[in-house]
């Protein structure tokens, strides 16, 4: 059961940037989608509601999302479905049902580097770069891979392209968390490979992405990539998986995502 000892509307992003910094125990909320299902205890509940941080937006060579805009907004937002072959609208598009989705946040659901997140896997093939309150401007890759930062998260910027890209997963069931998801895009003869729910974080795979930026794509390197892209990434048990069958579903799903951004071309 979550428990709120403290709960704070803020009035500005220093404000609760303040309280963050200041205040043991303090956390932003997001969509609180995730919060709800464990036994947390909080001291200091800090709202961002009032902060106008839900919005898509175009801006120059860039599209911006604001940090409390809805995984359900980024499944039917016309500049969402835009972006490379619509890959970040179909990551969230399984995810539960539209009551959660239009509850959960983009920004919860990146700040707190889930692992089983399927917008992270899609976002990583975006290229996507986080924006701070206080820390600025932090690429998702480099985020993924640190330690955190105590900080809050105002938006998620992605660079306008003409990409085409293809997400693919593996689930028990159409609305359950995936056992294993996968994201490729392709610019001109530019590709990234992005495998998550390892049941680690949304990781590259860079070899198997090196070796098409070299032999391009066809049916065959399609299927060498898939391959490489098992062999480079690590893949570890959970409730829904075990290592071994995801490292057996990778090169799979790697090769269904390439045959399909082929396809596409």
């Amino acid at each position: 059961m979550l428990q709120i000892d403290n709960y704070v509307y803020a009035e500005s992003l220093q404000e609760a940037y303040d309280i963050l910094q200041t205040q043991s125990g303090a956390t932003i909320l997001g969509g609180c989608g995730y919060l709800r299902l464990g036994g947390r205890k909080i001291a200091t509940a800090i709202d961002l509601s009032r902060l106008d941080l839900d919005y898509v937006r175009e801006t120059g060579q860039d599209i911006e999302i604001g940090a409390m805009t809805s995984l359900r907004t980024l499944e039917t937002a016309a500049l969402i479905q835009q972006l490379s072959s619509r890959v970040l609208s179909k990551s969230v598009a399984n995810i539960v049902g539209i009551q959660l989705r239009n509850g959960v946040t983009i920004g919860g659901t990146v700040a707190g580097r889930y692992p089983f997140s399927d917008p992270i896997t899609a976002l990583m093939a975006l290229e996507a770069v986080l924006v701070f309150h206080n820390h600025g401007r932090i690429s998702l890759k480099d985020f993924l891979a640190g330690k955190g930062v105590k900080d809050i998260l105002v938006k998620v910027v992605i660079p306008k392209s003409d990409s085409l890209g293809a997400y693919q997963s593996v689930r028990r069931s159409h609305t359950d968390y995936a056992i294993l998801n996968t994201a490729v895009t392709r610019k001109n003869d530019h590709f990234k490979i992005i495998v998550g729910c390892r049941p680690g974080r949304s990781a590259s795979a860079v070899k198997a992405e090196n070796y098409l930026n070299e032999h391009g794509l066809t049916g065959e390197s399609a299927l060498e990539a898939g391959r490489l892209a098992a062999d480079e990434l690590k893949f570890g048990d959970n409730p829904r998986g075990s290592g071994d069958y995801r490292k057996a579903i990778c090169p799979v799903l790697v090769q269904r995502a390439l045959m399909e951004v082929m396809n596409a071309a």
